[in-house]
């Protein structure tokens, strides 16, 4: 398999690459690993997940920002509900430096920021993906993502840069509670999220084997 292609994950349970602009989600059951990897690198993925016994309980990004004690996401973060949970682990990572307060593209945003109308965006992907656990727009909240690099100056600027993330590089989420994970691989084309140029990622969930005993 190619780099990061869950081979040394255990049993996969999908393998599906989602199409550039596009959206994916899934029940990701408790101990499982959810690995999302960055196919032809610089590809903003933005995330969401909630308690799927309860969807009511989903990701916060102050609590998890705080309690991490970073705006950046990376290997060892978790990622808190808002009732001191933690829904995913990121267990390994090989890119780092992932964005918490960027939040999701929106065609209303995208035009007061560039003046385009009826752009392609991450909360309608969103709201398809939510759509199947039969949530809606009122569950979006601010989101993680990640390959997205946004640094902050020392007088509290910031900005959408450049990614950070080469071809083939992951992170791997493995789910602390049964969880509903909803992503957009970002269809942005107006600021370098994407390199100005959208591509494919791959999704993969995957039972780890049992440790010896």
């Amino acid at each position: 398999m190619a780099a990061g292609g869950g081979n040394d994950l255990g049993t996969v349970i999908e393998d599906t690459v989602v199409a550039a602009g596009g959206h994916w989600s899934a029940l990701v059951e408790r101990g499982n690993i959810l690995r999302i990897i960055d196919l032809e690198g610089c590809q903003a993925v933005d995330f969401l997940c909630y308690n799927a016994a309860d969807p009511g309980e989903r990701y916060n990004a102050a609590d998890t920002m705080k309690i991490a004690g970073s705006i950046f996401i990376g290997e060892g973060t978790k990622l808190y509900s808002g009732l001191g949970n933690p829904i995913f682990t990121v267990v390994r990572d090989t890119c780092g430096f992932h964005d918490t307060i960027g939040g999701c593209c929106s065609s209303e945003s995208n035009f007061v920021r560039y003046g385009v109308r009826d752009t392609p965006n991450c909360r309608d992907n969103f709201l398809r993906g939510l759509a199947k656990f039969g949530l809606d727009r009122r569950d979006i909240v601010a989101n993680v993502n990640f390959f997205m690099y946004v640094p902050v100056t020392a007088e509290g600027g910031m900005a959408i840069v450049d990614g950070r993330s080469k071809p083939g590089d992951h992170v791997d989420l493995r789910a602390e509670m049964d969880a509903l994970a909803v992503l957009s691989n970002c269809p942005q084309v107006h600021n370098p999220a994407n390199a100005y140029n959208p591509t494919p990622i791959r999704v993969i969930v995957a039972r780890p084997a049992a440790a010896p005993g």
